[in-house]
């Protein structure tokens, strides 16, 4: 039936993190024990306060069609976030609210590129980046990094990367998959080279900022010189244990944000109602009143990154932010483990899926095929079982 379907389709990749939460599911659902460390999701519930205000808003009747780029206020309090937590100024006009970050991302993608525009991507990028790009019919550029720069790029492989073609440059900090946070001084570097192209805009991906073990932060766009080039993406779903809430937003150059909005009125028109009500009450919060979750990310960090450390064949970086631990697991390549041949990472998935009934993501799917990526988001017990059978299933 494929010859029905569209190219499109059939070119588009299946997202790997939500296939193999899929399959552990289905395993599960035939009696087995599987531990999913696959899902990028908070473990916690959303928090009273913003479960209020979404009540109130019920109540309130906010029950219409919404304006498409978002309720004023709720861009207000956005302007208003980005100043307090990013140092970036923004007018409700170049804020854009959508159905969560990947819808944010698409639209970009999709009034920013042409045929033939090439994006830069540090490996390891967000699953998709690269599909998203290319639906749109832009050429994704990868730039490898490894575990031992700690998953960042420099800025002479920025500039090595840029050509005549190259639009646009994608990143993540705090990373998805790799927890690396870039400081203000990496970012600084790197923009010195992105002021010699001044044609190349910047998506800087922060829906992590608050998942962060630092101390500090910073974003691309309150870098000087940067303003006018860059499209910040936030959302409410991994801070706020809001993913199901469906809430994300840009804050982006007026001319990007219209075009936005334009893309978004002939797709799905303005985000859920309600939700957006209960994005006011977390993004007016003060951060301090997600600490507890924060907190308990970085204890597991620790927990995680310290029993993983013992499992032979697995390298490390010590990650600064979001909730993965992302291992160069490359030491197994080649070897027979109980009569499984391990060809690659996504061998190695599927291996641990089968034998210690827990399931990762292949960092294939990430740019990055010599690493597994894990997800810390959920109780310690899980965490301790988990690796427990991952070491008993490589030894």
């Amino acid at each position: 039936m494929n010859n029905i379907l569209s190219e499109r389709i059939n070119n588009l990749a299946v997202s790997q993190t939500l296939a193999m939460a899929a399959l552990a599911r289905e395993l599960k659902q035939q009696g087995k024990d599987i531990i999913s460390l696959s899902l990028g999701e908070p473990d916690f519930n959303t928090p009273d306060f913003i479960k209020e205000a979404a009540k109130q808003a019920i109540d309130d009747n906010y029950s219409t069609y919404p304006p498409v780029d978002g309720y004023l206020d709720l861009k207000e309090a956005i302007c208003t976030k980005f100043k307090r937590d990013n140092n970036l100024n923004f007018t409700p006009n170049q804020i854009v609210v959508s159905t969560g970050a990947k819808q944010s991302l698409y639209n970009i993608a999709q009034v920013m590129l042409n045929e033939g525009d090439e994006v830069i991507l540090p490996a390891p990028f967000w699953v998709s980046y690269f599909e998203i790009i290319k639906l749109s019919g832009g050429i994704p550029v990868e730039v490898p990094t490894s575990v031992e720069t700690n998953f960042k790029i420099t800025a002479a492989q920025l500039e090595a990367a840029i050509t005549p073609k190259t639009k646009m440059m994608w990143f993540s900090s705090p990373c998805n998959p790799s927890g690396s946070v870039y400081s203000k001084e990496e970012l600084t570097a790197l923009v010195a080279v992105l002021k010699k192209h001044p044609n190349i805009y910047v998506v800087s991906d922060e829906i992590y900022e608050h998942i962060n073990y630092t101390g500090s932060y910073c974003s691309i766009g309150s870098i000087e010189g940067m303003e006018n080039n860059t499209i910040t993406v936030n959302g409410v779903a991994k801070a706020f244990a809001m993913t199901g809430w469906r809430i994300g937003y840009i804050g982006a150059p007026e001319f990007i944000a219209k075009a936005c909005t334009k893309m978004q009125g002939q797709v799905t028109s303005g985000a859920n109602s309600i939700a957006q009500r209960a994005t006011k009450a977390a993004v007016e919060a003060d951060p301090s009143q997600i600490k507890y979750m924060v907190d308990a990310f970085h204890k597991r960090r620790d927990l995680v990154f310290g029993l993983m450390q013992e499992i032979p064949g697995f390298k490390l970086n010590n990650p600064d932010g979001a909730f993965y631990v992302f291992p160069d697991v490359s030491d197994y390549f080649g070897k027979t483990l109980r009569g499984t041949e391990i060809k690659d990472a996504t061998d190695f998935a599927m291996y641990l899926l089968a034998e210690a009934n827990v399931a990762t993501v292949t960092g294939d799917a990430f740019g990055s095929p010599n690493c597994l990526r894990l997800s810390y988001a959920t109780s310690e017990e899980q965490l301790i079982e988990a690796i427990k059978r991952i070491k008993d299933a490589v030894s």
